[in-house]
């Protein structure tokens, strides 16, 4: 059995590698010519977790989590307005997860599949077609490829999903904001080693993230309302404009900008889909549902769909539509469930007015108190 995955992120070289594992071949097509690192930090668990052990890999997750020593709230002008320490961070996460760079999810998994798939990069798919035996897959080197299955797993912005379910404006839920994310090649000093900084006021939210290894990810999230900047515009014009009154470290970030070696700047949006699957093609990770970084699960949703997918197709062999059902009908609740939950959090992430900060804020100050850390841990350990 053969499929040809589009799109070598996480949820695509997860799908391989799930593939590999239930005798499968696959070809990965990738539009960057190259490999991508970096982006945000992330909260690894849940089914994600679970399936990358099944799957071997959560050791070598492990090995690249990294730890942040304190978590520290500031005003606009730097003061802090509190922190939180390594103990209560582990409190409020529980024992199965782990903080990681999504770069380091892919990379992990790279390194498990290049031996057991190709990776064609600097290629897209342009045109399918598929019939009762095979799909039939046209790429963008104008080589024609044939498979059992194709999966999509090219991202919010799929061209999959264009071309097979429709125009990406009958699937996409903007949430109203935007968010860019880049690689800082130095530390601002303001920020101690292995401390991530943050800061909110008036409808942004900014962080300086430390991801381990002396890395560190400037984060940058706002409300679209303030009519500021489009994603076409481009993160290098917008940020200026939308956090160039903020002091303390923001300029030195900004400024980060100029020497990084990609930038992702998108609007903040779910997809929203009634089916993720026709015939022999299906969609995978944000392809499909894109819970986005409010409901924070979407790494954790990529590797363990691709898991369940490859579980599927193992369980119902030659008969690929009902795979298919059956990995959806499992998937679905999970899904519908984190997607509602980014709604929820999508009005109090950047918060407008000073009160709706502080009470947004206020859960987390009592994670900090250490009778509420202990309840947590307690919890925890007992569910």
């Amino acid at each position: 059995m053969r499929a040809v995955i589009i799109g070598a992120g996480i949820a695509g070289l997860a799908a391989a590698l799930r593939l590999s594992q239930i005798g499968w071949d696959s070809l990965i097509v990738e539009r960057a010519p190259q490999r991508r690192s970096g982006g945000y930090g992330v909260t690894f668990g849940g089914i994600g977790y679970d399936a990358a052990e099944r799957m071997g890999i959560l050791p070598d997750l492990r090995e690249r989590a990294f730890v942040t020593e304190e978590l520290v709230y500031h005003k606009p002008n730097g003061d802090r307005r509190f922190s939180l320490t390594r103990e209560s961070i582990a409190a409020t996460m529980g024992p199965r997860s782990m903080n990681i760079l999504r770069g380091d999810i892919e990379t992990v998994l790279h390194d498990k599949v290049r031996e057991k798939a190709e990776i064609r990069f600097g290629t897209t798919i342009t045109a399918v077609d598929q019939d009762t035996d095979a799909v039939h897959v046209t790429l963008s080197d104008g080589s024609v490829e044939h498979a059992d299955l194709l999966i999509g797993a090219d991202g919010l912005h799929s061209a999959t999903r264009a071309l097979v379910f429709g125009p990406e404006e009958n699937y996409l839920l903007d949430l109203e904001h935007m968010v860019a994310v880049y690689m800082l090649d130095k530390r601002p000093a303001a920020i101690a080693p292995g401390t991530t900084g943050t800061l909110s006021s008036r409808g942004r939210t900014v962080a300086v993230i430390s991801v381990g290894d002396g890395r560190n990810v400037a984060f940058f999230g706002y409300r679209t309302d303030r009519g500021t900047g489009t994603r076409a515009d481009g993160p290098q014009e917008v940020l200026p404009q939308v956090y160039g009154d903020l002091g303390w470290i923001i300029p030195e970030t900004l400024a980060g900008m100029a020497s990084t070696d990609s930038i992702y700047f998108d609007t903040i949006s779910q997809v929203v889909a009634p089916t993720w699957s026709r015939g022999r093609i299906v969609l995978l990770g944000d392809a499909a549902w894109c819970v986005t970084l409010f409901a924070g699960y979407g790494s954790a949703l990529a590797v363990g769909g691709a898991e369940r997918l490859g579980t599927e197709l193992d369980r119902n062999p030659g008969d690929i539509r009902a795979a298919l059902t059956a990995w959806e009908t499992a998937l679905r609740p999970e899904v519908e469930k984190k997607q509602k939950l980014g709604r929820r959090v999508k009005g109090v992430y950047a918060p407008a007015s000073p009160l709706l900060l502080w009470l947004t804020q206020l859960p987390l100050r009592l994670a900090a108190l250490p009778a509420v850390r202990r309840y947590m841990t307690r919890r925890y350990i007992k569910g």
